[in-house]
């Protein structure tokens, strides 16, 4: 068998009926959904099945419903298929879907501390004073000098480094859009993100300082598959490390390609994204096409795996 990692998706896969073929079809699937509305005392499920949409956007409730879909889809890969990755790492939010999968993470407390996270995250920065834009055909050197340039005092900085050609950045509203402004007149492409609050910017520092508290109530075990990480890309097998790297996390960039191409480097030739929509399986394919890339998220994409 090929080398393989499991990846997660994180905020912006979501969609109303997700987790929901899988939920009707498999045991494993129904009993995660239960986990998490009785972890979370309302009903995820129900939100993640019907919506409505606008509800599902919110950053608190949008963080574990895509972790609750993301771990009932491994349940259900686990027990059909029964691959076994040699890594898994997750975007972002996604972070914690991967250590549930390595088993540094119950589920009901992962999904209890998102749902934290998210809360955290929105309220670090009052509505309409962060924002985030990708940014399409720069380079990253390009980017960061931009940011630096039109800042004028306030914070802007790359969010995402998600594959070659496109890097989002977050920070305060006006230096966003002076930032596009300019990326316009240069003749390349940047699109204003759909987001609430600036995720991965230094002005998430407040979020992080509640979540450090947070963490500190949970229990990490060891992890029986290691996590390539957001923060530093690199390979971390050690328990003790977790709550620091979950913490820098929220205030630092998501190294999603170099990330990739680390688990490249250590010969992985196949990645099966687990959870809502196949965002990740897009951006592998520009990282490196020659990696084999399937997602899960219902009965037609596990019918694929084989």
């Amino acid at each position: 068998m090929k080398p393989i990692a499991f990846i997660f998706p994180g905020q912006g896969s979501q969609y109303v009926g997700m987790g929901r073929e899988l939920f009707e079809n498999f045991t494993s699937a129904k009993e995660i959904f239960g986990e998490a509305d009785d972890a979370l005392h309302y009903s995820i499920s129900g939100l993640c099945f019907k919506g409505p949409e606008e509800a599902l956007k919110l950053t608190e409730n949008t963080q574990p419903a895509v972790l609750t879909t993301s771990i009932a889809a491994l349940k259900v890969l686990q027990g059909e298929k029964g691959l076994t990755p040699q890594f898994t790492a997750g975007h972002s939010l996604g972070e914690y879907s991967a250590l549930v999968a390595s088993g540094a993470l119950t589920f009901s407390e992962a999904v209890k501390i998102v749902r934290l996270r998210g809360k955290f995250m929105q309220e670090a920065v009052p509505v309409g004073e962060g924002a985030m834009a990708a940014v399409l055909g720069m380079e990253r050197e390009q980017v960061e000098k931009l940011c630096e340039e039109v800042s004028s005092g306030e914070v802007l900085s790359p969010a995402n480094f998600n594959c070659p050609g496109q890097i989002v950045i977050a920070g305060h509203s006006k230096a966003v859009e002076r930032a596009i402004a300019r990326i316009k007149q240069e003749g390349k492409k940047a699109v204003p993100l759909p987001v609430s609050a600036p995720f991965h910017s230094p002005l998430m520092k407040p979020a992080a300082e509640r979540l450090e508290k947070a963490l500190e109530e949970i229990s990490v075990s060891d992890l029986n598959i290691p996590v390539v990480t957001n923060v530093e890309a690199e390979i971390n097998s050690s328990k003790e490390r977790v709550r620091g790297l979950l913490v820098a996390q929220v205030s630092s960039p998501v190294r999603w390609e170099e990330s990739m191409r680390k688990m490249i480097e250590k010969g992985i030739e196949e990645v099966v994204e687990i959870g809502p929509g196949k965002v990740l399986s897009g951006l592998m394919k520009r990282i490196d096409n020659r990696v084999e890339t399937r997602n899960i998220e219902d009965l037609q994409t596990l019918k694929k795996i084989p």
